[in-house]
C-alpha cells in the first residue's frame, strides 16, 4: 500500500506544514503590503507591543 503522505528527506509532513501555515496569521509580507496601503493607521490591533512600556523604556535610557 502506497503512502499518499508527502514527506521531506528529514521526515517533515509538508501538507501538515502547509495546514499549520494556512492558520498562522498574516504573512511578513502581507504585514509589509497591510502598512503600505494603511501607512500603518489602524495596524495596532495586530501588535502586542505596549507604547507607553516603550516611552517608560526610552525615558529611562536618556
Amino acid at each position: 500500500m502506497k503512502d499518499s503522505k508527502k514527506f521531506t528527506e528529514a521526515g517533515t509532513d509538508i501538507e501538515k506544514v502547509k495546514r499549520q501555515n494556512a492558520q498562522s496569521g498574516l504573512s511578513y509580507y502581507e504585514v509589509k503590503e497591510l502598512i503600505a496601503r494603511t501607512g500603518g493607521r489602524g495596524t495596532a490591533m495586530y501588535s502586542d507591543t505596549d507604547p507607553e512600556q516603550i516611552k517608560k523604556n526610552i525615558k529611562g535610557n536618556e
